[in-house]
């Protein structure tokens, strides 16, 4: 049986302006209903059939809204939604949503003052294993300057997948300032990697650009640096390709932005090496059937 080609990373809302406080100006692009029928077309473009749906804001009802959108689309293979992992009823709130296509929950903590201090909280570290023990994945969102912040938590939770989105948002639009911004990055992003429950997603990286002036030659050089860098660290078996559609509109096109993996891949990994990047991977981490 051919094996399923997967984006393992995109979001879905119907915009309002107060639910959305991070699509701010310069971003009218995303302030406009983001729906299913607009992916598939492009998806089926590039040869995906499936999609991970993952939370764009904090709220349950964003996890019903993605679960209601992946129930009547069976293009949407699994939902990474929102959960206040912290409370003291969230087993009983998780077991309302059912176990049809809930695959993993995600929080902002790039969005966090002070994530150190949000990762070390005993409540949060107890829903953490819970979702652990329940087969559920736990996406982690930061910048590449808060990536030894979550070190030691990440290492704590070893029950079950972590993924890394975005390879850590690496700070792309520094890299020409100091030699230093890539380095750090890259040092952090091994440690990191030097978990073998974590998997990273290759999403994410033409927005780190400095998109607002437009992506040039070096950008997209840059990124290459980082993909290698990612599969120097993880290896071809952790990782994902993820278009973090609709958000990569601002920098560049989806046919773009899976060109860019695509061509890459196929200069650094074998044939089957890219099922795993396509697909299989996201599969076994988020236990797609």
């Amino acid at each position: 049986m051919k094996p399923h080609r997967i984006d393992a990373h995109q979001h879905f809302w119907f915009y309002q302006p107060a639910a959305y406080p991070w699509i701010g100006r310069g971003m009218e692009l995303l302030a406009c209903d983001r729906t299913p029928g607009q992916l598939q077309p492009v998806l089926a473009a590039e040869g995906l059939e499936q999609s991970i749906a993952v939370q764009a804001r904090a709220g349950r009802d964003e996890t019903e809204f993605l679960l209601d959108l992946a129930r009547s689309n069976r293009r949407i293979a699994g939902v990474v939604g929102w959960e206040d992992l912290a409370s003291p009823h969230l087993a009983a709130n998780v077991e309302r949503w059912g176990s049809d296509k809930l695959v993993g929950f995600r929080h902002q903590l790039q969005d966090e003052a002070d994530v150190s201090a949000f990762v070390e909280a005993p409540a949060f570290n107890a829903g953490i294993g819970w979702l652990q023990r329940r087969g559920l994945v736990y996406d982690v969102l930061i910048y590449a300057r808060q990536m030894p912040e979550v070190q030691a938590f990440c290492a704590r939770h070893d029950r079950h997948w972590l993924v890394l989105d975005h390879l850590g948002k690496p700070a792309l639009a520094d890299f020409g300032k100091s030699e230093a911004v890539f380095a750090d990055w890259k040092r952090h992003l091994r440690a990191l990697a030097a978990l073998p429950h974590v998997a990273c997603k290759l999403s994410g990286l033409v927005t780190e650009a400095d998109w607002q002036r437009g992506l040039r030659q070096k950008d997209y050089d840059n990124i290459v640096l980082c993909l290698d860098a990612a599969l120097d660290a993880f290896g071809p078996q952790r990782l994902m390709f993820g278009s973090d559609w609709p958000v990569c509109l601002l920098a560049a096109s989806y046919a773009k932005v899976a060109a860019v993996v695509r061509e890459w891949a196929a200069t650094r990994l074998s044939a089957s090496e890219q099922e795993l990047l396509w697909g299989q991977t996201a599969a076994r981490c988020y236990g797609l059937v």
